[in-house]
């Protein structure tokens, strides 16, 4: 016979610990051993194990062999579904963006360790800057992922580096955390972050954070070194920060 859901404040509370469970899952890469939660969560482990069982029977937590757990398939959908959802409200600003720069507008989320790409407004010159909507890339070497990882608490940031190390993608892409740093907290003083190159060479992109969105969310301009310059770079970042504030805003509306 099925359990009755929880009712009162009672069933508020597990609501809310069975999500900063998921949560915590997320923030660890995706997997943890019970101890580790009941650690993190600051709740006995009988509490934990009740939750994450209830979890695991709807499908949004799966114990792996190694008796650790590990975020569930069913959210999957869930996840492509707000990810549409954020796409189709971004796109009137890509277009703006687009409108007012003159190349490719893109709207990214960090997904675990790795960006991933949402949407895209194309630039209308011959010559632009193309990535396919739900590539997965590396954060240390994109404007996007840049801006993100600044937005993070250092240590978070930190684990995520040293789960995908900072591998050269061109001869630019920096591959010294202390280098790497420093430029997380240039960004943090500038408000946006420019990959130089870093990701593929003669392409410059410009992106800001999405400050206040649900999930960690930012937007990006980039084209062809030789258009879009580093003068013409600093001119395109009043513009991105101020569509990003425009996205916060709007999603913060519901509208």
């Amino acid at each position: 016979m099925p359990q009755a859901a929880p009712t009162g404040r009672s069933g508020v509370q597990s609501l809310q610990r069975a999500f900063d469970l998921l949560e915590h899952l997320a923030d660890a890469g995706g997997e943890m051993g019970l101890s580790q939660l009941a650690a993190v969560a600051g709740l006995p482990q009988p509490t934990i194990h009740r939750l994450i069982r209830t979890l695991v029977e709807m499908g949004y937590v799966h114990q792996q062999p190694s008796r650790r757990y590990a975020l569930g398939t069913r959210l999957i959908r869930l996840g492509d579904t707000a990810n549409r959802h954020l796409a189709q409200r971004a796109r009137p600003i890509l277009a703006d963006l687009v409108a007012a720069t003159g190349e490719t507008a893109n709207l990214a989320t960090l997904d675990g360790d790795r960006v991933v790409y949402l949407a895209q407004v194309p630039s209308p010159h011959a010559m632009r800057m193309f990535t396919e909507v739900g590539r997965r890339v590396l954060p240390h070497c994109t404007g996007v992922g840049k801006a993100l990882l600044a937005q993070l608490p250092a240590t978070e940031a930190h684990g995520i580096l040293a789960r995908t190390g900072l591998p050269a993608m061109t001869g630019r892409t920096i591959t010294d955390l202390v280098e790497f740093d420093r430029e997380l907290d240039r960004i943090r003083a500038a408000g946006y972050a420019i990959d130089e190159g870093e990701q593929e060479v003669g392409v410059r992109c410009v992106a800001a954070p999405v400050v206040g969105a649900p999930t960690m969310t930012a937007l990006s301009v980039s084209g062809p070194e030789g258009r879009l310059t580093r003068q013409a770079a600093e001119r395109v970042a009043p513009v991105l920060r101020s569509a990003a504030k425009r996205l916060a805003a709007d999603i913060a509306a519901g509208t």
